[in-house]
């Protein structure tokens, strides 16, 4: 793992002459937990550099070839070499849709120490929504910053999981360094009028000529601009090394920071802040966010001017207390501030093997994609999406419903004819809004696994898994398309639920978390006890061509009809109640449940050959309603259920034999009944299995033991 961080051309990362972006980057990294894993790539003439792993991109001077361009691309060169995890790029955001072109493959983050809207790349709409998407992290030095960053910004492009504000540090100072203050006003910064420094110059004399026992001292300089500023007590310094500025500060009273330009940050008014110094600034850009305690000019005049730093000499007790305020109340320390960097690059490259969140601590964020059947107006609402959405639920989580055919049916427009273009943006912007910590996908195939893996990038601490119960025999129907759908984003996934044992497939991926869960029943749902009453009908049986499509689909075969005939034509004196077959419509809904309270028992018959523990989830209706199943015993639920629990049949004649028996023994049905329905609504019901889910998913409460689970 490696972090390489490259600086703005010519940006001296030097103790001599350093800028804000080098103080901010080496204060920042000397303590980082990862500076064993970090080079700086910079640009500077000067001989001495900050004690860290540095490389200097020297250059030839080219005619006619911009010397940005050509170190942006000889840092491309050394970084193929480097080959580094992350990418940070410090106040260029120009350099980002450059290095975006040549190294793809990495992970970008972006830090604005000015405003964006003024720099080479970030100035149009159309740049920053570019920036959002190849980005992994835009850390800002300032509130301010981020708000123009936005501006003009819809919503809808906005992953605000991306946007950090993360303010430049100082060393915090002691409170003893406030009783050896001098009666001394500083000034740090360019000497111009963007920086306010005519007003201050013109309100000092002033404030000098009143107070003679005060001193103003002046650091900075201005080749540009020439502001004149002669007096007796005014002592101007020029540029003086950072150590060097920090000790007068430390015996600084007050320092005026008076910003005319909206100013992003202002590294002045931060280090004299953490020093102890009576801080004045102008109510400009960032420059509020840098102190916890100062005397705020809401419009720089010099008689405003003035009048503050009057207010601060003559009032001992607000100069000292905004001193003693400013720091203990300072809280952007090195420590803090590169903890704060560290955290999102721990995130990123997910350096602690398990992170989790605390569910016994706070409830997750879930976004549930699968279908809902919004647009079936009902008829498909007893579900099992439905079931684990309320298991979900139960367990006390915030749970978005994402119903991808209802979207895919209603976004599909001219230029989008199966809605999947529209279905997956929509899926993206939910995302950025709701932020989920797990993405749940229940036969979502119009999701791409292109956008899965968007998402996967951009919230690395987002679990995502899927359920899937179709079947998977071999022999039974649509196998190698099911078998493709469950595979298509496997890889992608931290864990993958299945009603069918995973032991019995040999096409998952064996260093995959692959897990079998039961068809969920809900108390919700299944209300009926149909073994506390007599009933007329000896046995149910519902087929159907397909949920979506509702009714029988002319010219199907369908082996299951066969075995019904034969079933029928073998077993005398017998009721049967069948549906789905001979012309006979399926049945939904409402009068499906009107039909089956009926019923004495349930046909629990799947397409194709019985497979280790699959069953459609006609099994939950036919048992968490109180009737007796009745189940090939190739599916292995003998593992879960014995004899008085579930009636299990090896071939149709032993089907026709205990049909027979049970039709003619009302003790023995009703009690078998009974027996089945408790213990499936106890061990099989939808908030053990969204339990289930949960715990596999992020890796928690494993020693948690399941009726079902396989090791």
């Amino acid at each position: 793992m490696k972090i390489s961080i490259l600086l703005p051309y010519k940006e001296n990362f030097s103790p001599d002459y350093p800028g804000a972006v080098s103080l901010f980057v080496y204060e920042t990294s000397k303590i980082s937990k990862y500076k064993k894993n970090i080079t700086i790539y910079g640009n500077t003439n000067f001989t001495k550099k900050f004690r860290l792993k540095y490389v200097n991109i020297d250059l030839k001077k080219k005619i006619f070839i911009s010397q940005t361009k050509s170190y942006v691309k000889k840092f491309i060169q050394l970084e193929k070499k480097n080959n580094s995890s992350i990418v940070e790029i410090h106040n260029r955001p120009s350099y980002v849709h450059i290095l975006d072109e040549n190294l793809s493959d990495r992970i970008f983050t972006l830090y604005f120490h000015n405003d964006p809207l003024s720099m080479d790349g970030s100035k149009t709409i159309d740049q920053r929504k570019k920036l959002l998407k190849i980005c992994y992290k835009i850390i800002f030095n300032s509130s301010w910053s981020k708000k123009r960053f936005l501006e003009g910004l819809e919503n809808k492009f906005i992953n605000s999981n991306k946007l950090i504000i993360c303010h430049q540090s100082a060393k915090k100072g002691n409170l003893k360094i406030i009783k050896n203050k001098k009666k001394w006003i500083t000034f740090v910064g360019k000497l111009n009028k963007a920086k306010g420094y005519d007003v201050f110059a013109a309100s000092i004399k002033k404030i000098l000529n009143k107070y003679s026992d005060w001193k103003a001292v002046i650091i900075g300089d201005e080749k540009r601009e020439k502001i004149n500023l002669n007096h007796k007590n005014a002592t101007i310094l020029g540029f003086k090394k950072h150590s060097e500025v920090i000790n007068i500060f430390k015996k600084t009273n007050i320092t005026v920071a008076c910003s005319r330009w909206d100013e992003p940050f202002g590294r002045t008014s931060l280090e004299a802040s953490a020093n102890g110094c009576a801080v004045i600034i102008t109510n400009k850009g960032g420059l509020p966010e840098t102190v916890t305690d100062a005397k705020i000019i809401n419009k720089l005049t010099i008689k405003n001017l003035t009048q503050a730093i009057s207010l601060l000499i003559n009032n001992f007790k607000l100069r000292k207390k905004l001193q003693t305020l400013s720091i203990k109340n300072f809280y952007l320390t090195h420590n803090f501030v590169s903890k704060k960097i560290d955290d999102y690059r721990t995130e990123k490259l997910n350096y602690n093997k398990n992170i989790s969140i605390k569910l016994n601590k706070t409830s997750l964020r879930i976004l549930h994609i699968t279908n809902f059947n919004e647009r079936l107006d009902g008829r498909l609402f007893f579900n099992t999406g439905r079931r684990i959405n309320n298991g979900l639920i139960r367990l006390g989580h915030s749970v978005l419903g994402f119903s991808d055919r209802d979207i895919q049916k209603y976004y599909k427009t001219i230029n989008d004819l199966k809605g999947s273009k529209n279905l997956n943006d929509k899926l993206k912007k939910t995302c950025y809004n709701y932020k989920p910590d797990l993405i749940l996908i229940g036969h979502a195939d119009l999701i791409s696994k292109e956008q899965i893996q968007e998402l996967k990038n951009d919230n690395p601490n987002t679990k995502f898994a899927q359920w899937f119960l179709d079947p998977l025999n071999k022999n039974g129907p649509d196998y190698e398309r099911n078998k493709s759908r469950i595979l298509d984003k496997i890889k992608l996934m931290d864990g993958t639920f299945i009603t069918t044992s995973p032991s019995a497939l040999n096409f998952l991926p064996k260093n995959h978390k692959n897990f079998f869960i039961p068809n969920p029943s809900d108390n919700s749902f299944e209300t009926l006890n149909n073994f506390n009453k007599s009933c007329n009908v000896d046995v149910f049986f519902a087929l159907s061509h397909g949920v979506h499509r509702g009714k029988l689909k002319t010219g199907k075969t369908d082996d299951r009809v066969d075995f019904l005939n034969k079933l029928q034509k073998i077993t005398h004196d017998v009721k049967f109640d069948i549906y789905g077959i001979n012309k006979v419509q399926p049945i939904w809904a409402d009068h499906y449940f009107k039909t089956i309270s009926n019923s004495k028992m349930g046909l629990n018959l799947s397409r194709g050959d019985a497979i280790k523990y699959y069953s459609s989830d006609r099994i939950t209706q036919i048992v968490g309603n109180g009737l007796v199943c009745l189940i090939d015993e190739k599916t292995h639920y003998r593992n879960f259920f014995n004899d008085k629990e579930m009636v299990f049949y090896h071939n149709i004649s032993d089907l026709s034999e205990k049909i027979q028996k049970i039709s003619r023994d009302e003790k023995l049905r009703k009690k078998i009944a009974k027996n089945g329905k408790y213990k499936y609504m106890k061990y099989f019901n939808s908030n053990l299995v969204a339990d289930f889910i949960i715990n596999k998913t992020f890796d928690i409460n494993n020693k948690k033991k399941y009726l079902w689970h396989e090791k």
